[in-house]
Formats: C-alpha cells, structure tokens, sequence
C-alpha cells in the first residue's frame, strides 16, 4: 500500500469513529426517552409574567412516523387531539367539530400556547436521521460528566433547527440540556431536563423546562406522570377516526 494512502486513512479515521460515536450516543439518548413505541402521561405549565396555566394530555408514539396526542385537561380544551402520520399533521377540536391540517411553516409555532413546539410535540423531525453529530467538547450538569455534541441539518432534511448542541451524560445517556438556534446561528430556547426518576424500566428526566431566549420570566414546565415503553401500538390506532374518538 502506498505510504500516502497509508497516511491518508490514519489522518481520516479519528474523524470517522467521533462521527460514528456522536451519532451513536444520541442515539443512545434518544432511545432512552422514546423506546420503538411509548405511551406518556404529562402535565404542563405555562407560565407568563403575569399568569399561568396548567395543560395535561396523553401521547402515544411509534418510531418517527407516527405519534398522537389527546388533551385531557382543563375541560375546556378537554378532546383536543393531535396526530402526525409520516409526513402529514393535524388537528382535531371537538368543540368546534373541525379537522386541520397543520402545515410545515406551522411546526416552530408554539404548541397550545407554550413554548414547545409543534414540532417537538408531533416528533416531525428526527434528532438521529436528520442531522449531522460531532462531539465538540465536554461538561459537568449537575455533577453528571457529559457529552457536548452539535448537530447540523443535512441539507435535504425539513427541520426547524439551524443548529442543535445537545449535553449527554457519559455513562447514563441522560439528556439533560438542550439548545435550539436558527438558521443565523442565534440561540433561540433551551430544554433542561432534570428530576432522574425510574419510569417503568429505565432511570430517565422527568421534568422538562422550556426557556425562550428572548423572553424573560416565560418558560414552560413539563412532567412525566406516566410513562409505558416498547408497547405494542398498531399502525391503525394512528388515524384520523382515532382522533374523534380516542378517551
């Protein structure tokens, strides 16, 4: 083998196995959190400078594609669902007896008034598929070691993100910290997860705190009630007729 070629691989290879790892650990991390497919009960706070209030909704969710949400309280948006079908999202609201679908400029807008997203709610985009990883650098949270890795979209995938710099507990998988900028590379929210809960076969983040950049004293707070991994959930559950009727 030529000397050059030979040179030539050695040089490449650290870069090829960090890639390899970064994905790897987020992927880790993903699966942590989501499973093949998973049922959760959560509550929500949204909270503003002068008010706040509190939104608790069931989801269920199988791989990338499918994912459906119902609203449970307050009795006023009681029935509310929402349903992603591959590349395809709406809603439903029974009081008013009317489907829409949601279209993609609509996926960074705010889901229910929060400050998470229709995206973040309906899983469009996948952290693992989507994006390019490398591991930039390393840090403590909370006396965990971690894992600093920056995503980049790939170019054909239809995400919100211009960028994402996710912290991964080295030996847990834990996602504790999250920062979402856009396409100018300004930092637009941060997700902090905490509260290392065991939920029905794992340690996982039990509560979530959203926190806009550019909005002081508004954040949103999510928590992990209930949680099943790995059920079985048909295809069929994910429908539009589900969403009329599911309880």
């Amino acid at each position: 083998m030529p000397i050059f070629v030979l040179l030539s691989i050695i040089f490449c290879m650290p870069v090829v196995v960090q890639a390899q790892d970064a994905k790897e650990i987020v992927k880790k991390a993903h699966n942590k959190m989501e499973g093949q497919s998973s049922q959760m009960e959560m509550v929500m706070t949204v909270v503003r400078p002068t008010w706040q209030r509190t939104v608790r909704f069931e989801s269920w969710a199988k791989g990338r594609d499918f994912s459906l949400t119902l609203i449970t309280e307050p009795p006023k948006e009681s029935g509310q669902t929402f349903l992603k079908l591959k590349n395809d999202m709406w809603s439903w609201n029974p009081t008013i007896n009317r489907m829409i679908k949601l279209p993609p400029s609509m996926m960074s807008q705010g889901w229910m008034g929060s400050d998470y997203s229709n995206d973040d709610i309906l899983k469009e985009s996948s952290i693992v598929v989507d994006y390019h990883h490398k591991i930039i650098g390393n840090d403590t949270i909370a006396g965990y070691d971690c894992f600093l890795i920056q995503l980049d979209p790939k170019e054909e995938a239809a995400v919100v993100w211009g960028k994402i710099i996710m912290w991964i507990s080295k030996k847990e998988y834990y996602q504790l910290r999250t920062e979402y900028f856009d396409e100018d590379g300004y930092l637009v929210k941060t997700h902090l997860l905490s509260d290392i809960k065991f939920m029905f076969d794992r340690n996982i983040p039990t509560h979530f705190e959203i926190i806009p950049e550019d909005k002081p004293n508004q954040k949103t707070l999510v928590d992990i009630i209930h949680v099943k991994f790995d059920i079985k959930i048909p295809e069929s559950f994910f429908s539009q007729q589900n969403m009329k009727t599911i309880k």
